[in-house]
C-alpha cells in the first residue's frame, strides 16, 4: 500500500475514511469514496443519499470554496444537491458539519415537506409511527 508524503492529503484521506465508516453504520452501509475525476470530479463521496459530499479536514476553513465545489460536483453525480462536511478540530466525526447554501437547504427542505405531506395522504398511520420513531431518537 502506497502512503501520502504530503501530511495535509493523509489528514484528508484520514478525514474521508472516518467519515465514510460513520455514514455506513449510521446512514448507508453503501457509502463509500469515490475516485477522483479532475474537472468532472463528482465529490468525495457517495451513497450519502441525494448528495455530493466534498469533504473537508483543513486548518483554515473557506465555506464560500466548498460549497461552490460541492455544488458543482452534485451536477457532476447527476445528484440534486450537493454539501460539504467539515472536520471539527479536536472532534469526532459525529460533530463535524454540514453545510450547504441557503437556496440548497430550500430546496431539501421543501422536497423533504412535500414527500412527507404525500406519505401523510397516503398512509397517515405509518407516517405518524416513522415521525414517531424520529423524534424519540433525536
Amino acid at each position: 500500500m502506497r502512503t501520502s508524503s504530503n501530511p495535509s492529503k493523509q489528514k484528508g484521506t484520514a478525514w474521508e475514511s472516518a467519515l465514510v465508516a460513520y455514514l455506513r453504520e449510521h446512514h448507508d452501509p453503501g457509502v463509500h469514496r469515490n475516485v477522483q475525476m479532475g474537472a468532472r470530479d463528482i465529490g468525495d463521496l457517495a451513497g450519502y443519499y441525494l448528495h455530493a459530499v466534498e469533504a473537508k479536514a483543513e486548518k483554515t476553513i473557506t465555506l464560500a470554496d466548498y460549497i461552490a465545489q460541492a455544488n458543482r460536483e452534485a451536477i457532476h453525480a447527476g445528484q440534486p444537491f450537493g454539501c460539504a462536511v467539515v472536520k471539527r478540530r479536536m472532534k469526532g466525526v459525529a460533530d463535524g458539519y454540514v453545510v450547504r447554501d441557503v437556496r440548497t437547504d430550500v430546496r431539501l427542505i421543501n422536497r423533504l415537506k412535500i414527500m412527507e405531506e404525500a406519505l401523510q395522504d397516503a398512509d397517515f398511520d405509518r407516517w405518524h409511527d416513522i415521525d414517531e420513531e424520529l423524534r424519540e431518537a433525536a
